[in-house]
């Protein structure tokens, strides 16, 4: 929805009480985020995982207050390209609570402030996931502000900024306003951009130790998986229906899209994990729910609840395959960032340009509705442009980071934990020893014990056994 449409000059509670309530839900996906990324790795590197999710609250929230907004959705400087950064340098100007308060359609602009910070929050939590396990938390965090100045901020200005000028003139970004790209909550500044830098720093850094080989690498707490996709499909609502930035009909419309799609993509993701692999994994329900949610986020007001379960399926069944890719071409995306996000953006984005159904709220004319090629050449350029944006940015940005404060750990920390290297903290402890760290002792005692002759042991009565770390 465009916040900025004439005619919107007065305040309505009900749609300002409903942005709120979005904005915290999508806040909520965050640490709903903590959870997916932490299960899924490994015992001893939980926390640092949990850590770079709410690192980039902290960093984005702080910088999003300075200048992020403004340079988001401030007075445009250059074709649509960025927003001036001091125009609304610490939200001055639109804090007024009195008859004179700024609006953004029905809705006070301090609201559509607080709900476009957590979008440009969980963008950059999402990209920790393709590098788990091996990352400096202190150049993660340089990372995260760097990004989110660079590469955030201004791609948010291309695709949500739908100002205009007094006289009713687009003054906003290239991509939504000037090109006409239908992309309703983010598949392509949120999910393209997010999968594009994973894809980025995951070339940059290198594989973990063993990857591809260490069975250790496995999820280490399918129930926090589990967990956190609940916790994302939850607040997903607020993120999709809350940028309809009212209650009205075009949120209900977004909120049974978001239901829809998800749920046949679990059903395509499973699919697939049965006749590749031979079972229906609680791993994989849990990813293709979240891979539908990333499909839909673009075109949730633009496809019919029908054409929205038949991009959940699609998008189940593909980024279950993509995520294998990362095998076959040899780079180590630890927690299938690529796959799902940067796959199931493009997917979602594109098939607008497919089945938008001109009766929708977006209201755009995809090709099997007589549409031709037009819209689904906009919805290229417009997933395309943000991929190689975001790609080239961030291995720049990360290479000028590994080259001089240095962006991974070293070897000897990622084989005995992160979490205890980077915070000096275990996530479990079973009788005051734990997982990493401090369960060396304990580790020896038992490596010592095994090393022992043992009468009792079958075969060969002097061998050895190794336990690895």
């Amino acid at each position: 929805m465009d916040p900025y449409e004439e005619g919107l000059d007065s305040m309505n509670t009900g749609d300002t009480a409903w942005v709120l309530v979005s904005a915290a839900l999508v806040l909520l996906m965050t640490p709903g985020l903590a959870f997916f990324y932490g299960g899924m790795t490994r015992a001893k590197a939980v926390l640092n995982m949990m850590m770079m999710s709410f690192g980039a609250i902290a960093v984005v929230g702080v910088l999003w207050v300075l200048y992020g907004y403004s340079m988001s959705f401030g007075t445009d400087v250059f074709a649509g390209l960025v927003g001036s950064p001091g125009e609304k340098f610490g939200l001055a100007g639109i804090l007024s609570t009195g008859d004179d308060m700024p609006l953004a359609g029905t809705i006070p602009e301090i609201v559509f402030v607080g709900f476009q910070a957590v979008f440009a929050i969980i963008t950059v939590a999402l990209i920790s996931g393709a590098i788990a396990d091996r990352t400096k938390f202190s150049s993660w965090l340089v990372f995260a502000g760097l990004f989110a100045t660079i590469v955030y901020f201004p791609v948010a200005h291309w695709v949500f900024d739908l100002n205009k000028d007094a006289s009713g003139n687009g003054t906003g970004g290239w991509l939504g306003q000037g090109l006409g790209v239908i992309d309703f909550a983010g598949g392509t500044a949120v999910h393209i951009n997010a999968g594009a830098a994973g894809l980025a720093l995951a070339l940059l850094l290198g594989k973990r130790k063993g990857f591809g080989k260490d069975p250790g690498h496995r999820p280490h707490n399918l129930p926090f998986v589990m967990l956190g996709a609940g916790l994302l499909w939850f607040g997903w609502f607020g993120f999709n229906a809350g940028s309809a930035l009212g209650a009205n009909g075009i949120a209900g419309y977004a909120w049974i899209n978001t239901l829809a799609a998800p749920c046949a993509a679990v059903l395509g993701w499973l699919i697939i994990e049965r006749i590749r692999d031979g079972h229906a994994t609680s791993l994989g329900a849990a990813s293709g729910a979240v891979a539908g949610l990333v499909a839909i986020t673009p075109a949730c007001t633009a496809l019919t609840p029908v054409w929205s379960l038949v991009l959940g399926l699609l998008a189940g069944a593909l980024c279950a395959l993509a995520v294998g890719l990362k095998y076959r071409l040899n780079y180590d995306d630890s927690l299938d960032v690529v796959g799902v996000h940067l796959v199931g953006g493009i997917a979602g984005t594109l098939f607008i340009g497919l089945a938008a159904d001109p009766g929708s709220p977006a209201a755009g004319q995809g090709l099997f509705y007589g549409g031709g090629l037009e819209l689904l050449g906009k919805q290229t350029i417009g997933a395309g442009s943000v991929l190689i944006y975001s790609f080239v940015l961030s291995f720049v940005i990360g290479w000028a980071i590994k080259r001089t404060m240095g962006f991974r750990i070293p070897v000897q920390d990622e084989i005995e934990g992160i979490d205890v290297s980077e915070h000096a903290e275990s996530a479990y402890e079973y009788g005051g020893v734990g997982v990493a760290g401090s369960f060396q002792p304990l580790h020896d005692q038992i490596q010592h014990s095994f090393n022992k002759k043992d009468p009792h042991r079958p075969g060969d009565a002097g061998s050895t056994a190794r336990i690895q770390s």
